[in-house]
């Protein structure tokens, strides 16, 4: 265990910190917010967040909130960091959601909220109308206290009575299920924090003239600890856009490196393969040479997708050393291992047979079943990596697979009013090692070379699509609220690996009752479309099997492994009623310049322009798209969705919110929408 003596452990907790920095350095800007990726709209100098961080503290606890929780349900933008650094000064721990974009991210508040013992939501008063006027019957918004923390009044921050925080106290809850499972609140300390700031610093190379630019959402463990914490622990000013508008427009990310001399930027690695789709043209108008970082984490990291980005981007000055693998979870609070800022990523040969029997055997590139594995670097100063066998609890030699422990600093506290849970997760210990303590078991599975760390599987459940994570029970839930006949466990949900990526399959369980008054293709068909619409995913395989099918534990448990194995052998052949298979989404470039004109299009041409744009991304033939046959049913994702959106406006000359798209998904409604006036929609 490398250690970590550093100074950014000696300012205690956040907020030490950030009262810190405003003294020393009170004009020095910490983060500033670009407009559509572009020219910066809002900013904050340390002094003003302290400011603006002790108003909103006050105003909390004047509400009577100090020493409890509270939602934070915000819009992309520094009101989110203002309220957050104002949650820790009036001894508050944030549980940061994503701001409700359908009626399904609303209803995912209550659970969350029961979960963290609290009924208040923080969010701008714009945020709070936005939701008020979409959902006007939506009984969360009444039932729920909401908190417009933008309406603080000036000299409030005079009211605030600063609370005795220490680096044990509770900073962070963070989410990491849904609404159809059971929430676990991630509990994370100010220490976490620090600790984990200070192991960045020290891997990562943040020096005094570092600058983080980043588009991940806050709500997200990542990127609210490498946008918002990284920057106030270690004094590096941050630059932020919107995911929607780097989705929209990659190149708006790249841009902002080069002009605002960035060099750290974190995405998950559908993050970077968007980039090379979509942002690699006039090269030579970009100059990324002060890129030291590209931390790559959040999904499987690819080989294919570093190398194309090395390749494309170094022309613009990319430095290949800077592209940066890496793993971690939330309940290690953010990293757990990264590639070393003056190394070059590594990659090794492997034997994918041997793999599938969870061996290692390294070979040529030349060889048949040769497939590539990414190293995710060594671990952080102050965290042990060990691999251990999930059943016995024995440790794994040098290049034996088993699963990922770690122990340090960086790991949470444990599951907020979750004992059992807790214990399961963060007190396992290695069989005849006892005495080395307690580790994090994360349920990922890998092995150590030389001190790197290869993953070879995720955890057992989790779904990871573009980077977010989906729980399948989420998924089930919907797909077996499909029809009254199916009860609970009727469904199996998991990733396949398709043409390189990672989708989502959904295997469905049915009786003759669900049947009765409808086909099993139109099931299938259904299944998909309340996926796509109640998750905003695509299924690229919707299977309808006879009743028995799905493979269980002996207490009745869903085992998705063994239905994925099955499913991807063949296994379900003579069982299987109906398969429905989807199609990916292929990026879309869009103009490449954010001043491009808008032309308006005349309302005949609305269909034909959407079906076009729609068969461009999802790679479907025009004339196979029917006008009113539902985005779903081409595999449309909510990335899909976002260029969808994005590719229309330069046409229309109008704004096309993505909720659009959700809310109205087939040609005929989406046209409809965009034919009425500006105002009336």
């Amino acid at each position: 265990m490398t250690s970590v003596n550093d100074s950014v452990l000696s300012h205690g907790s956040l907020v030490g910190v950030l009262r810190k920095g405003a003294e020393e350095n009170p004009n020095e800007i910490i983060y500033a917010y670009l407009r559509e990726g572009a020219e910066i709209e809002d900013s904050l100098t340390r002094a003003d967040l302290d400011r603006t961080a002790r108003a909103r503290a006050a105003l909390l606890q004047e509400s009577g909130l100090t020493g409890r929780h509270a939602i934070l349900a915000y819009p992309h933008g520094l009101e989110f960091i203002r309220a957050f650094s104002g949650c820790l000064y009036a001894g508050i721990a944030g549980v940061p959601v994503k701001f409700p974009g359908r009626r399904a991210d609303l209803a995912r508040l209550v659970p969350i909220a029961e979960s963290a013992g609290t009924t208040t939501v923080l969010t701008t008063r714009a945020g709070h109308r936005e939701l008020l006027e979409r959902f006007p019957d939506a009984p969360e918004l009444h039932e729920l206290n909401w908190i417009e923390t933008d309406t603080v009044t000036d000299g409030q921050e005079k009211t605030w009575t600063a609370p005795d925080i220490a680096l044990d106290h509770l900073a962070l809850l963070q989410f990491t299920s849904g609404s159809t499972g059971h929430p676990k609140g991630v509990m994370v300390s100010h220490r976490n924090f620090a600790q984990q700031a200070a192991a960045l610093k020290t891997a990562l190379g943040f020096g005094h003239d570092s600058v983080i630019v980043s588009w991940l959402p806050f709500f997200h463990d990542f990127g609210l600890v490498f946008s918002v914490v990284a920057p106030l622990r270690l004094g590096v000013p941050a630059y932020l856009m919107s995911p929607s508008a780097f989705v929209r427009r990659p190149r708006r990310l790249l841009e902002a490196v080069s002009r605002f001399r960035g060099t750290h930027v974190g995405s998950p690695d559908f993050g970077y393969d968007l980039c090379v789709r979509s942002a690699a043209h006039d090269l030579d108008q970009l100059d990324l040479s002060s890129w030291r970082v590209a931390l790559n984490g959040a999904e499987p990291v690819r080989d294919a997708t570093l190398r194309r980005f090395t390749e494309t981007f170094k022309a613009a000055g990319f430095d290949p050393r800077a592209y940066s693998p890496a793993y971690g979870l939330a309940e290690g609070t953010l990293v757990v291992s990264a590639k070393r800022v003056t190394d070059l990523p590594r990659t090794i040969q492997v034997s994918a047979a041997a793999l599938a029997e969870s061996r290692v055997v390294v070979t040529d590139q030349e060889a048949a079943d040769a497939t590539p594995l990414i190293s995710c670097g060594p671990a952080l100063p102050d965290t042990v990596v060990r691999i251990v066998d999930p059943v016995d609890h024995l440790p794994r030699g040098e290049e034996e697979i088993g699963e990922i422990w770690v122990r340090g600093a960086s790991v949470a506290q444990g599951y907020w009013r979750l004992p059992e849970a807790t214990k399961e997760t963060f007190g396992a210990r290695i069989s005849g090692q006892e005495s080395e303590g307690v580790h994090l078991r994360t349920g990922d599975l890998g092995f150590l070379q030389d001190g790197q760390l290869f993953v070879t599987g995720r955890r057992k459940d989790v779904i990871i699509l573009q980077g977010h994570n989906y729980y399948p029970q989420d998924i089930e839930y919907v797909a077996e609220s499909c029809h009254p006949s199916l009860a609970s466990g009727s469904a199996a949900a998991f990733a396949l690996e398709r043409d390189g990526e990672e989708q989502l399959a959904v295997v469905v369980e049915v009786t003759g009752a669900a049947l009765e008054e409808t086909t099993a293709d139109l099931f299938a068909q259904r299944v998909r479309d309340a996926v796509w619409s109640d998750c905003q995913l695509p299924v690229s395989e919707t299977v309808i099997v006879r009743r028995g099918a799905l493979s269980r534990t002996t207490s009745g448990k869903i085992q998705r492994r063994e239905c994925r194995h099955r499913l991807e052998n063949g296994e379900f052949s003579r069982l299987t009623l109906a398969v429905l298979s989807g199609r990916g989404n292929r990026p879309v470039p869009v103009a490449p310049s954010a001043n491009t004109s808008p032309t308006a299009l005349p309302s005949h041409l609305l269909k034909p322009m959407v079906r076009t744009l729609l068969s461009r991304i999802t790679e479907v033939p025009t004339d196979g798209i029917a006008d009113d046959q539902s985005f779903a049913d081409y595999g449309l994702s909510s990335l899909g969705a976002q260029q969808l959106a994005a590719a229309i406006e330069p046409v229309v000359g109008r704004p096309v919110p993505v909720e659009w798209i959700f809310n109205h998904p087939t040609v005929v409604r989406l046209t409809a929408v965009l034919g009425q006036p500006e105002g009336h929609v």
